[in-house]
């Protein structure tokens, strides 16, 4: 017998560092500094995780840390504004036209596995939107398009 159906298991890894680089995008579009407790209370997680994530990601590249001051790196940066991105994307697809709240179990569930082509197809099918229906903006497409190495 022969199965036809393909099956894909994420790393929750990946899908743990892009949460916080999606958070602090967020605190960096707000005009906030970038600090662990800000972090911490936007995860809802405790400080001394956020710490010890910011070493590990500091070692990676997205971020520059030291105890007083963090700082999104070009490439940390990037893959933010992507996850807030399609988001945003979702939430107008949700609100516009499937006619539903956004659902935030949802939308974080399906952003962390869509691709380029998916997120500016999507956009294109949504007429490239700029704004989501509350407002907030969506960021431009840039061209990296999450923390995975090679796929």
């Amino acid at each position: 017998m022969t199965i036809d159906e393909k099956l894909f298991v994420g790393t929750a890894t990946d899908e743990h560092i892009e949460m916080y680089l999606k958070a602090m995008w967020l605190i960096k579009e707000n005009n906030q500094p970038i600090r662990v407790s800000t972090i911490a209370n936007l995860l809802r997680i405790r400080q001394p995780s956020v710490v010890q994530m910011m070493r590990r990601i500091d070692k990676m590249g997205y971020v520059k840390y030291n105890k007083l001051d963090i700082q999104l790196t070009e490439k940390g940066e990037e893959i933010g504004r992507n996850l807030i991105r399609k988001s945003r994307l979702l939430e107008v697809l949700m609100v516009n036209y499937l006619k539903i709240n956004p659902d935030e179990k949802i939308i974080c569930g399906m952003e962390h596995h869509m691709s380029d082509e998916f997120t500016n197809s999507l956009s294109s099918i949504l007429g490239n939107p700029k704004n989501t229906p509350n407002g907030k903006i969506i960021p431009a497409y840039s061209h990296q398009d999450s923390t995975k190495e090679s796929e």
